[in-house]
């Protein structure tokens, strides 16, 4: 019966365990008694192995600690928040409230290689600055501690002070595993960008490197975050933050920018070419080519001897070029000048320097907050929509593509997601993730209304969608999201930890009556069930009752039913009943293994009914 019925996995994956799988399927030699033997690797890799008594690469107090935190699977889910959402039924996009760490693990199963762009803006570890407090233990247990905001010896946990000790080992133990998470999620052709200060952008890149790869190393943007003049204080005046981007591996392209009038001054018509405006280009050789070296004939069959390192193009191209017009001599025919055409030119680089008059200074950002919270600023360092307009058209994001940002702050990246979508008729899509970080009772945003991060945070997706849905004609635009909160997980027999203490033990084995927790909704259940078994959290979810039984359908996009659920263990369905639910012939049905109550005959049937019409059956 086993063999036809699945059971949800109860965590998110095992990274070490899919590790060690995947390299029993590659080098099979190197697995022993369901071990890695780590020297027989070695062995096998040779010259390529480095010393290990001499390794290049960033190093820290902490590092083993953290990738573990990585590793390591989580019981916890996200709890739909039906109240916060806006357009649930119809929106692909996402805001979570939680700790990044642990949605990130949530969002592997589902999102793996299917974002096409991360930006984080994470902390600057200024010392002010919270730095999130992973206990490496167990990181849902850290995340419900610090909601209280006092650790188990009722110390704060909300800044990383250098007076603590660790200063850099504290941030760099937060960032690594959140990025390896990341890379998890980005799909072949993705790519992430990160703000930095000063503070950390060395450690950052070395951190990058050992993530991504030296190799997937894209560039280092230089932002310029602000323009306004500074007083003398003995001190170098910053205008800038740094943008470290890296590609998930050769298949990303970088895009070219659209070219605008400033960029096209340089392209004039002097000589009233019907092929339109020109500007002069070079047509000797930037190396030498000794192929390439031959004498030019003129149209009144003059000889000009080559330059040092020879022509752009061969004896052959270079006639074409003088015959169709785009090589041209002056009247001495002494002077060459070849002519490159406004209309051959699609786009223009992507430069090093993003200066504040195209993608917006600190100012600006300020300002577009403040537009839509009444005049108050709500959040003291947002980033200016511009700039993340701009990562997006670098990173060449399209229709349908998902946009992911798990230090959401303010949500510029959403508001600038949907921001593009009204310009262009799009489609992109934006996951968001906050922690609910309070904001201070002496603060703007407390007195506003808004006691963390994350309530200014849907505040402002839902402001500005409605600004967009009020100012642009694109109506089709998709200004909404839904909303979730991170959360312990509904059944109550996969809280166990393997570190229980034997009486703790005994007492949640006789919890164990229910699989579910008393207070669970139904849409909390199938929430955590879909993301355990590789769903997405915009699922087209709707109730319904199907031979006597309220049930939840999942459709697929061509509005067939994928997933029909019965989730209350507290009546037993009947076999005419279960019956019924086969008949609807979804291509997956999901019942709470409790609501069998025991009858194994009742399960088999289930099963057998399934089996005979092609149908998955899932338990929880």
């Amino acid at each position: 019966m086993t063999d036809e019925i699945y059971e949800t996995p109860s965590t998110t994956p095992n990274f070490q365990t899919e590790l060690a799988a995947q390299l029993a399927d590659l080098i099979p030699e190197v697995i022993a008694d369901g071990k890695v033997d780590v020297e027989k690797l070695k062995e096998l890799l040779d010259g390529d192995a480095a010393d290990g008594s001499e390794r290049f690469g960033l190093f820290w107090p902490g590092k083993k600690r953290a990738l573990r935190a990585a590793q390591e699977p989580t019981t916890a889910t996200l709890k739909p928040d039906f109240d916060n959402s806006k357009d649930w039924d119809t929106t692909q996009n996402v805001f979570i409230e939680g700790d990044n760490l642990e949605v990130l693990k949530i969002l592997q199963k589902h999102y793996h290689a299917k974002i096409k762009l991360i930006y984080i803006d994470p902390p600057y570890n200024t010392g002010k600055d919270f730095v999130y407090p992973d206990n490496y233990k167990e990181g849902l247990d850290t995340y419900l501690e610090w909601t209280r905001q006092v650790n188990e010896e009722g110390k704060k946990v909300t800044t990383n002070a250098e007076t603590e000790g660790r200063y850099h080992s504290n941030w760099l133990n937060m960032m690594y595993p959140r990025l390896k998470l990341a890379r998890n999620l980005l799909t072949d052709d993705g790519v992430i960008f990160v703000s930095i200060d000063e503070n950390e952008d060395a450690n950052l890149r070395l951190l990058m490197d050992t993530v991504f790869g030296a190799s997937n190393f894209v560039g280092e943007f230089v932002w310029q975050h602000s323009i306004q003049p500074k007083g003398y204080t003995n001190t170098v005046s910053l205008h800038h933050n740094i943008l470290l981007c890296y590609r998930r591996s050769e298949a990303f392209e970088l895009h070219a920018l659209e070219r605008t009038a400033e960029h096209n001054v340089n392209y004039r018509n002097p000589d009233n070419d019907p092929r339109g405006p020109w500007r002069a280009g070079d047509v000797r050789n930037a190396l030498y080519r000794p192929n390439l070296r031959y004498p030019l004939e003129t149209p009144s069959g003059k000889q000009i001897d080559p330059p040092e390192n020879g022509w752009r193009w061969s004896k052959e191209t270079m006639a074409a070029k003088i015959e169709s017009g785009e090589i041209v001599f002056d009247e001495a025919e002494t002077k060459i000048t070849r002519k490159i055409y406004l209309d051959t030119v699609e786009g223009r680089a992507v430069e090093s320097i993003w200066f504040g008059k195209e993608v917006g200074v600190t100012r600006d950002a300020a300002r577009e907050l403040k537009a839509l919270f009444d005049g108050v600023l709500p959040f003291d360092t947002p980033k200016p929509i511009g700039l993340i307009e701009r990562m997006m058209q670098v990173a060449g994001v399209g229709n349908g593509d998902i946009v992911l940002d798990f230090f959401s702050g303010s949500a510029t990246t959403g508001h600038a997601v949907m921001s593009s979508n009204a310009k262009d008729g799009g489609t992109r899509r934006h996951i968001q993730v906050q922690l609910p970080e309070p904001t201070g009772e002496n603060s703007a945003a407390y007195k506003a209304g808004f006691p963390t991060l994350a309530d200014i945070a849907r505040r402002r997706l839902e402001l500005a969608g409605n600004q967009i849905k009020t100012e642009i004609t694109a109506q089709t635009t998709d200004t909404g999201f839904r909303a979730y909160k991170l959360a312990d997980t509904n059944f109550s027999k996969w809280r166990l930890s393997s570190d229980v203490e034997e009486d703790v033990l005994q007492q949640h084995l006789l919890s164990l009556r229910d699989s579910a927790t008393d207070d669970a909704t139904a849409d909390e259940l199938l929430t955590e069930i879909l993301l355990k078994q590789g769903y997405s959290l915009t699922e087209a979810v709707s109730p319904a009752e199907v031979g006597g039984l309220d049930v939840r359908l999942v459709r697929d996009r061509d509005g067939d039913v994928a997933v029909l659920a019965y989730l209350n263990e507290h009546v037993k369905p009947t076999l005419e009943q279960l019956r019924a639910l086969v008949d609807e012939e979804p291509t997956r049905i999901i019942v709470l293994e409790d609501a069998f109550q025991g009858d194994d005959e009742l399960k088999t049937n289930l099963a057998q009914l399934a089996k005979s019409k092609g149908i998955e059956l899932w338990t929880a």
